[in-house]
């Protein structure tokens, strides 16, 4: 809802700058929406959710949208790697 009267429903384009504002209110640079999306894909995938039940979560079609969305941990790669490989 808009804080704003008619109160209609935000836009997103409404949303991306009200995270904006605040993100240069706290001096935090670049904050957006798909920033947390992508937070919260890395953080699923790093304490082990499925890919694919990250994918339905995002609303991806494509596994491979969800896997350019995660970044990559390299505390995580490190310790696989020791776990499959030694």
């Amino acid at each position: 809802m808009s804080l704003q009267k008619p109160y209609n429903r935000l836009q997103i384009s409404g949303v991306e700058i009200r995270l904006r504002e605040l993100g240069r209110k706290l001096n935090l640079n670049k904050v957006h929406p798909h920033k947390f999306r992508r937070t919260l894909a890395t953080m699923a995938i790093d304490k082990g959710m499925p890919i694919e039940q990250v994918q339905q979560l995002l609303g991806h079609q494509s596994v491979d949208t969800t896997l350019q969305y995660a970044m990559v941990n390299q505390n995580n790669v490190k310790a696989s790697h020791k776990k499959y490989i030694g």
